[in-house]
């Protein structure tokens, strides 16, 4: 599901490191005659330099200088957020500065960042993927085991599955979440008397108390294909609390989406809302889908909450009619969100200033940290470190995703704790949502899609 974005050329960042020394002065065998003289102005100047070397190290100052370089993706976004961070902490520890360059974004920023390691040319810190794509990076070879951080405390449990590799953990969250879940138009729901769905059964109740309304029930944008997914991958909360080990067993080929009962689900609510969509959900796009759950012409949009910017933004008298919940299982009691996390920040193993960098991983791993990233970059989910309150200028629909959070009913969407995903989903689900192809069949298909890459990837039991 990732984006394309623009390249950027590389630049060449050299780690530096500035000492400033103290100075004093010698106490000599010079001239008896100004023995005592040196004696007396130099204990004086020793004893100054004392109390101001005392004063600096009570307010945590060191007088040695540090330059860290920190490694982010060329997106606006994130040049914001580094920049916001890196200002805030400086302020904090002026004997360190950070310089920031930046890389490409997708295959190409995977490939920068896989050479800089290789080449032993790693910046200090750098932003990069959670999940299996930090797995590809030979955690334990190239970067930091943080494990035992005071600040893992505050990191939520879903989130530091995303980042440990053996039992280790290697990242902090730089951001907030997404939430891959169901929109829908609270007007609908409320001119319908419609309740919040907790199960899968209520949901598809509440979807036929909309068709035999005569409106639009769930909206599909099947033009984009990988709209198509959803359905499937929102589901792993879901698969997770009926099946723990479901992700492990199925990157050692040791589960299958067809022989899994809750697994197979996915697909067979995908099937189940054949017939509910809008007419021309082969040719509606995303934006297409967005205008039609903003005015009221779709009641259901299954999406992650990325989109809510969009909505905000081209329909900002509509977005308090706008709200979202995660997609429900068959028990009321399990009800749980599957999160998309956001990206981590990694220390290099190597760094020549590992002390200095945990210093900044650990401002950003804080809830003083979110709140300098929420000033210039709004979220669209929660945070994933306790404590860390989302702005209140954030529309309704993304606190809606709070109580999941709250109550610790969140689960990481399947591709950031299993590299095995096959490239041919988006056809597979498009067939099954547009009736062509029935769910049983489709598990099978894709169990067989994911293997040609399984293999390529090298992972044992393929």
């Amino acid at each position: 599901m990732a984006k394309p974005n623009a390249a950027i050329s590389r630049k060449y960042v050299a780690v530096l490191s500035c000492v400033s020394l103290f100075a004093g002065l010698l106490v000599g065998c010079g001239n008896s005659n100004n023995t005592n003289t040196n004696t007396k102005d130099n204990a004086s100047a020793n004893t100054a330099q004392s109390e101001n070397t005392s004063s600096s190290e009570a307010n945590g100052n060191s007088q040695e200088k540090v330059k860290l370089t920190l490694l982010v993706d060329n997106s606006q976004d994130s040049v914001n957020v580094a920049k916001a961070l890196v200002d805030a902490f400086q302020a904090k520890n002026p004997n360190i500065t950070i310089e920031t360059e930046t890389r490409p974004a997708g295959s190409e920023g995977d490939n920068f960042v896989k050479t800089r390691l290789s080449t032993g040319d790693m910046n200090d810190v750098f932003f990069y993927n959670a999940g299996s794509l930090m797995q590809a990076l030979n955690p334990e070879e190239n970067i930091l085991d943080v494990t035992g951080e005071p600040w893992q405390s505050d990191v939520i449990d879903s989130f530091k599955q995303t980042v440990t590799f053996n039992g280790k953990q290697y990242g902090a969250p730089t951001n907030g979440t997404m939430g891959g879940g169901w929109f829908y138009n609270k007007k609908i729901y409320a001119n319908l008397g419609l309740t919040v769905p907790k199960t899968w059964d209520e949901l598809m109740a509440n979807n036929k108390k909309i068709k035999d309304a005569g409106l639009t029930a769930i909206i599909g944008t099947y033009k984009d294909s990988w709209t198509s997914q959803l359905i499937m991958l929102a589901d792993y909360y879901n698969v997770q609390a009926d099946a723990a080990n479901f992700a492990v067993d199925y990157t050692a080929n040791k589960a299958k989406y067809a022989t899994t009962p809750v697994a197979l689900r996915g697909f067979e609510k995908l099937e189940d809302t054949v017939g509910y969509m809008n007419k021309d959900y082969l040719a509606a796009n995303l934006d297409a889908g967005l205008k039609m759950l903003a005015e009221g012409k779709g009641a259901h949009y299954p999406m992650l909450t990325f989109v809510i910017p969009t909505i905000a933004q081209n329909n900002p008298e509509s977005i308090n009619d706008i709200g979202f919940f995660a997609q429900p299982g068959d028990n009321a009691d399990k009800n749980g969100l599957t999160v998309w996390m956001p990206t981590a920040a990694y220390i290099y193993k190597n760094t020549e200033h590992a002390d200095e960098a945990k210093k900044f991983v650990a401002f950003l791993a804080s809830p003083e940290g979110m709140a300098v990233v929420g000033k210039v970059s709004k979220p669209t989910g929660p945070y994933v470190i306790k404590g860390a309150a989302i702005p209140d200028d954030v529309p309704q629909v993304v606190k809606d995703m709070l109580p999941y959070f709250d109550s610790g009913k969140t689960a990481p969407a399947l591709e950031f704790v299993s590299p095995v995903k096959g490239p041919n989903l988006p056809q597979i689900t498009v067939e099954v949502g547009s009736g062509q192809r029935k769910a049983a069949d489709a598990a099978a298909m894709y169990d067989k899609d994911v293997e040609k890459q399984a293999q390529q990837l090298g992972l044992a039991g393929w």
